[in-house]
Order: C-alpha cells, then structure tokens, then sequence
C-alpha cells in the first residue's frame, strides 16, 4: 500500500524566483517623463503619490495644496496618558513580576465620575482602559483590576509603590519614547545621477535647490550654535560651517544637508556625509530634473523612508512641487495623505504638510522590524530598572535594606532565651556571633564549700549561669596573666547578646577543687565528637580566681579551646570535655562521667563578683 505524501511548505523564494522591475537604466533609456520613484527590481519598497498629472478640462484652476485642516502628528499618545490622567493626582502605584509577562508596574485612579483609569505597563507595551464602576458586579481589588486591562496577568499580589517621589521615574519611563528633537537627511539629485557615488559627491547647488532649503527652515552658523544640533559639530567646524534649522509645533528640527556637510577630494564614496545621512531614519530628496529616484542607490542599515520632491518645470501658476513617498515594506503607512494629484503650490502650507509627513515618517519607521526590536530591548530593560528602583525605595521607606533577611514561610525568628542557650553550647552557629549589648562573660561557679545542699526530697540543682564582666585574661596557675595570642579556635565564642568568654570559677582557694562525685559539666565538645576513640582524660582543674582589678568587655580567649593545657600536676589534658546540656536527663550517657552527679551551681551576675572574704 502507497504511504500517503504530505504536502510540505513551499520553498522560499529567491531573486531568481521574481520578475524583476526594471533598471533606472532602463527607464532611462525609454522616452519621458519618468516617474520620481522607481522600485528597485527587487521590491521591498511601497510608493504613494504616482499621479501627478494636472487636470486638463481647467488649465487655469490652481492645483492641488496641502489640505484645509491642520495635519495631526502622530506618535506614542500612550505615553502622554500618565502625565495627562495621573500626575499631580491622587491614584496608586503597584508593582509585581509575572512569570510570564515579566516585570508590572500598575497605575490606577478612581475620578468623580466613578471611573476607573488604569494604565498596566508589560515589557512589550503600555496598556489603558477606562471602565465604570457601574459595570462591575464588586469593587475589584488590584490583581482583578490589572486583569480587566489584560487577562494574561497571572500573579498573586501587587506591591504598592511608598515612595513620594515615583511619579517622576514613572512619567520618565513612559515619556522616554518621545522626543521633540528629529534629524533629517536632505539629498541633491541632479539631473542623470543614479548612483550613491554621483549623489553625495555633488558640491554646487542650483537656485530651485536653494530655494527648496528656504521652505524647509533657516540656514544657521553652526559656530557656538545653541539649538538642536542634531550630531553636528558646533565647535570645531569638522561638520561644515552652516546648516538648516527649523522650530516646528515645539519641535526641533536639523537639517543634515549633503551639499553642506563636508567634501573629501579623493573619497569616491564621501564618507564624511554618508556617516551622517546614512545614519538618518528619513530623508528628502530634491530633484531639479525628471530623473528617478531608486531607494536602494544609498546602501544603509538605517534610511527606511524617503520624501522625493520635484520641481514642476514650466508652470504657469507659480513654483509648483510634485512629491511621491517611499518607505520599506515593514514599514506602517504614515499620514498626512497625499492628495491626487500630488502636486503642491509653493507656500506655508506646503511647508506644514512636508514637515508633519517625514516627523510622522520616523514615527512610523520606529514600528518596522529592526527599529521594533531595538525598542522592545530597551523598553525590558528601563521597566526592569524602574521595578527594581521602585521596589527599593519602598522597602526603604518601611525600614528595610536590600539586604535584610526576612523568615520566609512565616517561620519566626529565633528568640533571645534561644539565642542565649545556643551560645552556651560550645561549637553552635550562634555562640560565634559578635556581641551586640555588651555582657562580660558566662561564669561557671560553684559553692565554696562543696556541692549545693538541697532540701530532703528534691531533686539536685543545676548551677545557673552567672554574666560578669570579664576580665582581661584569663588566668592559668603558674602562667603569665598576658594576653595569649588566639589560636586557630580561639576567642570564636562570642555571642549576639554581648556574652564574650566562658570561664570556670575554682570551688575554693586552697588549691584545686575536688569536683563532687557526679558534677556534671557545661562544656560539650566538638572534637570529642570528632574522635570518639580518643583515650578519656583526667578530670581538669579548676582555675584560681583572678585577683586582678582590671576588667574588660572585649574579647577574652576561653582557655585551651583547641588546644591542650597541663594540669597542676604536670599530666596533659584536653580542654574540652564530651559532656551534655545541664538540663539534659539524668539518664543521657558521657564518655567518663560517673553516674547521677550532683549539679554544680550556676548564677546569673549582670556585676563583677565581689572579692572572696579569705583572700
């Protein structure tokens, strides 16, 4: 049985695979008159404006002007609404990320008329909408109300925006894709130029070309010029001398005029005026004879739009101008129209009609391919700024850094008497922490004479913790009371509460205490756990109390942590030893503990302990 053949996609077509136009050689060579645009053979490219043929039933009647109405420019009117609807008003900022439209930043005003105005801004686009209140079932909350702008948000909550200056770097972002500024090319095509070459290597201009100039604005001295200048020099003259300037409806306008921009003898391809006209979006071109005009005879990455104007030769109604408009095929059309015919008398209003229709030009070129995709890359990353600039000042508004650590999950953070117990535990996370309000030290102590009594029937005490303030070194028998450098454990045990050493107290003074049979230890060691088979050690020591008047709240070294000490009696020992919490049962297991001790007694002191009454 046959398998059945599926269809695949056509082949895409090739040059070979169309018929091209014709060359403006080509044209040429056929008797005239020849239009002002010629396609280029390959397409790309739409014209307007391809009549330009008078009415011969009235000879006499005037032609066709630019239109009765004021051209309306287009633009970005989304990025005027913040400004227009918001500013100076009240409404409320959010902010949010979605995981699939990226960073939102939210807008919202409730007016008089019960209406509410909301302005959603995605990586891609601005979003407005203006829905009554009496549409709605409920008063929505935020989330609801950025989906009756867009139903693919897709998030939890909306921060709110606290802090007072952010309708500045809102109205910032939303007006960056308005600019009051525009450069235009203008070209000289003379009569049989049909190359890149001819065209910027023209250095003469003919009074019709002259007088075109003096339509589109005023010559200016680029010396210390003021305005717009519109990437030319202003100060060495490396640009030219002079250029054309014009002020239109609050905008500026410079003039990058080829015959004025600088003339290199020897570069066939003029680089010093392609870099600038080349570098324009749209362009005028002027021809004084009937020679076509093909876009692609100037190769640029840029130039996607071209105004053609010719002088109309032998009218008997004035200086007459015909125009035809070119653009790149990704390229939306753009108004104001042009009339039919396309002929135009010289005059203000032609003025007005060629300056709105090369600023709605570049308007229009902004949503072609290559310029939309530069925008949307821009427009992700200020968004992504302002998110994060907004999200800041409102966290540092209520107090919190960047960088403070919050309990995720509502997990509560731990407690002071946590905190406390933890340092008291050798080798914990917490007992290595800075201290933060400056107690001494923990000072194990015991009674002077022996273990503490407790009543018939209850049960042995445990020692509490007592907080002096530390000396300044602990104190060895028959050791200096310098300072010792710390070792590589040394001096790690210092707390967030402020608790700087842990230090034994001798039960007396009369030498090393006995420690009571079934006393029970505070020091729990890591290296115990560490070698488990380490042989046990004799009981260590207790040290005698320091004598010395002076007291500090830095940091004190513990004795022997990580390292060895050595007994009064000349035998080495470990300084730590493997032994549990006080309040651990009866029942837990040590490594050499003799079983059920008594407690030694531990108090909490806040002050130095008064001096012993025997010494």
């Amino acid at each position: 049985m046959a398998q059945p053949r599926h269809a695949g996609p056509p082949p895409l077509k090739t040059e070979e695979d169309y018929i091209p136009y014709p060359s403006v050689h080509e044209v040429l060579g056929r008797e005239g008159p020849f239009p002002l645009i010629l396609l280029p053979q390959f397409g790309g490219y739409w014209i307007e404006g391809t009549n330009h043929q008078l009415s011969e039933e009235a000879p006499e009647a005037p032609p066709t002007s630019a239109p009765s109405t004021r051209a309306r420019l287009e633009g970005n009117h989304t990025a005027k609404i913040y400004r227009k609807h918001f500013l100076g008003k009240e409404h409320f900022n959010y902010y949010s990320l979605d995981p699939a439209l990226g960073h939102l930043v939210f807008s919202l005003k409730y007016d008089e008329q019960e209406h509410l105005h909301l302005l959603l801004r995605t990586r891609t686009r601005t979003l407005h909408d203006v829905v009554p209140i009496s549409c709605l079932a409920e008063f929505p909350n935020v989330v609801q109300m950025a989906k009756l702008v867009c139903e693919d948000v897709n998030v939890d909550r909306f921060y709110p925006v606290l802090y007072p200056k952010a309708s500045r770097l809102i109205l910032a972002f939303d007006e960056h894709v308005l600019s009051n500024h525009f450069k235009f090319g203008v070209i000289y095509q003379k009569l049989g130029q049909t190359s890149e070459e001819e065209l910027f290597g023209t250095t003469e201009e003919s009074p019709a070309f002259t007088e075109f100039l003096n339509i589109l604005g005023q010559r200016v001295q680029l010396r210390d010029f003021k305005g717009f200048r519109g990437g030319l020099d202003v100060t060495h003259g490396q640009t030219g001398s002079e250029s054309v300037y014009c002020h239109f409806r609050d905008k500026e306008i410079m003039f990058h005029v080829s015959t004025k921009l600088p003339y290199t003898e020897g570069d066939a391809q003029q680089l010093q005026r392609k870099r600038h006209i080349g570098n324009d979006i749209v362009a005028v071109v002027f021809q004084d004879e009937n020679t076509p005009f093909v876009p692609d005879m100037i190769a640029s990455n840029f130039l996607h739009a071209f105004v053609v104007v010719q002088l109309e030769q032998g009218s008997t109604q004035g200086t007459l101008y015909k125009v035809s408009v070119t653009a790149r095929d990704d390229v939306p059309f753009f108004g104001p129209p042009l009339p039919d015919p396309a002929v135009f008398r010289k005059g203000p209003e032609f003025q007005e009609f060629l300056l709105t229709k090369l600023i709605n030009a570049e308007y229009a070129c902004y949503k072609a391919e290559k310029f939309a995709k530069l925008e949307e890359r821009t427009r992700a990353a200020l968004l992504e700024t302002l998110h994060e600039e907004l999200q800041a000042r409102s966290q540092a508004m209520l107090g919190l850094g960047p960088d403070d650590e919050r309990p995720d999950n509502g997990a509560a953070a731990p407690g002071f008497f946590e905190s406390f117990k933890s340092l008291l535990v050798p080798g914990s996370r917490r007992g290595r922490r800075g201290s933060a309000i400056g107690l001494g030290s923990v000072e194990e102590v015991g009674t002077r004479h022996g273990p503490p009594v407790s009543p018939p029937g209850a049960p042995p005490r445990c020692a509490l913790p007592r907080l002096t303030a530390a000396p300044q070194a602990l104190l060895v028998p028959g050791k200096s009371p310098s300072r010792r450098r710390p070792g590589p454990l040394g001096s790690r045990r210092s707390s967030a509460i402020g608790i700087e050493s842990i230090q034994e107290a001798p039960a007396g003074r009369d030498g090393p205490a006995a420690t009571p049979e079934g006393a029970c230890s505070t020091h729990s060691s890591p290296e115990s756990h560490r070698h488990p088979d380490r042989a046990e050690r004799p009981e260590p020591p207790d040290f005698s109390r320091s004598s010395s008047s002076a007291s500090s709240f830095g940091s004190a070294e513990e004795p022997g942590e990580g390292r060895e000490s050595r007994s009064p009696s000349g035998t080495h020992r470990d300084a730590f030893t493997d032994t549990p919490w006080p309040d651990d049962p009866p029942g837990t297991p040590t490594g050499h503990r003799p079983p059920d001790p008594p407690c030694p007694e531990i108090k909490i002191q806040l002050e130095r302990p008064p001096p012993n009454p025997g010494s």
